[in-house]
């Protein structure tokens, strides 16, 4: 059942100077603390985003599905349609910011259904980052400890060391948002910085390079596939992997000044330095591939790590690995502040079983402890079949992008059906809005299609892409819980209407 929206409601114009009376328009009461400012908006988004985790982490994945030239066009072109789906959700986010985020612009614009579909894809998307961020680093670990101290990486090693990163960002964020704030400022100059030194000493340390003809032309595959272009179009994988979790200023919006403009910004600044950034990461490390087999079969069990030992030796390869890893580390610190927010939110509209458990808020600390607990515990529990298959990573990796990438364009397209209904915020798009709006949702849904497909042929249990059954999974559950929480489900129109003060109040603990 979905509800007509009143056009007074879509209409209704945003309070630029006054976040907190915004928030109340909206419907909530504020409970989190308002204490990030716009570039610590903008550096949550880019830690998420992370070049020196997504483009590293996956940089052996890229290796097998079309080489060097899907690597580095399929970067310069998804990089683009990215900017166009930030931009058209940086719209919709000065107009609606709250912590829910993708959700609740969906609820508002389409109705209640629309909200509660794009809320569990999102989550989903989310708790995924978790996994594949922390996991990811904890490989890059375990490639550390085998340069360092010549210790065998193993599946359960790297399954403890995922565990202690998990609860090392649980505990971080507890300590509250201004925290978070200042590491997230920290991460931003630490990921320019790496991505200089590495490129730098890949660029002038090596005897060798390899010529642009090979960076930009060589095709590779490996995946088993006869077909180059679909190879190539699974190789995209690793650029739209990396560029996921800008959302993350929309979700900290009630914790940010003037939060209207500056998630929209922070939205959109941290998707194109990253654009510029990354290119350059992925250009340095290819130029500097010596062996291209022995680096896609390293023994560190990580292919970036054997680029930089081949190139710089051990001491600068474990060296600047250690500055990846420290990278990774602050990325997936930011992803448990995002997700966390999304279940304090979702909960908050009592779209989870145990709402009213996962939307306490601590009154010393104005921050969602339960949900940080919820995220970092499930994103455990999604990384146990790395125990048991090397491809289960991977697999992660997808369920990350399935989920969240549909649901950034589920609230682009409503708002696009939406039309002159829709009054933007301070922060729009004017004119080009519908173009740059249509071009995201295109693309979404391309990509979406894109990467339920199989990336190794022949599929097995271990090459199958999990990840359509992921979504599928995820869609029945959801379906499924509307028939039991259909009746207490739902964003308030506005505070004081749809729930009471009191009721509010039983979040703060």
């Amino acid at each position: 059942m979905s509800r007509t929206v009143p056009a007074d409601e879509i209409r209704r114009p945003p309070a630029a100077q006054d976040e907190e009376a915004r928030l109340r328009e909206l419907g909530y009461q504020p409970v989190l603390a308002r204490r990030m400012g716009g570039f610590g908006n903008f550096a949550i988004s880019f830690s998420v985003i992370s070049i020196l985790s997504g483009c590293m982490t996956l940089y052996g994945f890229g290796l097998s599905t079309g080489g060097p030239a899907v690597m580095m066009w399929g970067w310069a072109g998804v990089g683009l349609f990215v900017l166009c789906v930030g931009l058209a959700l940086a719209e919709v986010t000065s107009a609606y910011p709250t912590s829910g985020a993708l959700y609740y612009m969906a609820d508002r614009l389409g109705g209640r259904r629309w909200g509660w579909y794009t809320g569990w894809l999102n989550l989903l998307g989310l708790l995924g980052a978790i996994a594949g961020i922390d996991y990811g680093a904890a490989l890059f670990t375990g490639a550390f400890l085998n340069l360092q101290w010549g210790i065998m990486p193993t599946a359960g090693s790297t399954f403890l060391i995922f565990l202690a990163i998990l609860l090392l960002h649980a505990v971080l964020n507890l300590f509250g948002v201004r925290l978070v704030s200042v590491l997230n400022s920290i991460s931003v100059w630490w990921h320019l910085t790496g991505v200089a030194v590495i490129v730098g000493a890949l660029a002038f340390i090596p005897d060798r390079h390899q010529s642009a003809e090979f960076v930009f032309t060589e095709f590779v595959n490996d995946t088993g596939w006869a077909n180059p272009f679909y190879v190539a179009a699974v190789g995209l994988l690793l650029a739209q992997y990396t560029f996921s979790g800008y959302d993350a200023s929309a979700h900290l919006s009630e914790e940010t000044s003037n939060a209207s403009v500056s998630a929209a910004k922070g939205i959109v600044r941290a998707i194109w330095v990253s654009w510029i950034a990354g290119f350059a990461l992925l250009a340095g490390l290819t130029f500097a591939i010596q062996d291209y087999a022995g680096t896609q079969n390293s023994a560190t069990g990580v292919p970036p790590a054997q680029i930089l030992l081949d190139a710089l030796g051990s001491g600068g390869a474990t060296a600047l690995l250690l500055v990846v890893i420290v990278a990774q580390l602050f990325c997936g610190n930011a992803e448990v502040a995002a997700a966390s927010r999304m279940v304090f939110a979702f909960s908050r509209d009592n779209a989870l079983p145990g709402s009213a458990l996962w939307r306490k808020v601590s009154s010393r600390t104005q921050t969602p402890v339960p949900a940080v607990w919820l995220s970092v515990g499930f994103a455990a529990l999604l990384a146990v079949p790395s125990l048991y298959s090397a491809t289960a990573y991977g697999a992660v990796t997808a369920i990350n992008v399935i989920g969240i990438t549909p649901a950034y364009a589920i609230p682009i397209y409503l708002r696009l059906r939406a039309g002159k209904r829709f009054t933007p915020g301070p922060w729009n798009l004017g004119r080009w809005s519908a173009p740059v709006g249509w071009i995201a949702v295109i693309w979404v849904a391309v990509v979406t299609v894109l990467f339920c497909l199989p990336q190794k042929s022949p599929v097995t249990i271990d090459s199958m892409n999990y990840a359509v059954i992921a979504l599928a999974v995820v869609l029945l559950l959801a379906s499924v819980w509307w028939y039991v929480a259909r009746r207490s489900y739902g964003t308030p129109s506005a505070y004081g209407n749809a729930r009471e003060e009191a009721e509010i109040a039983e979040g703060i603990v």
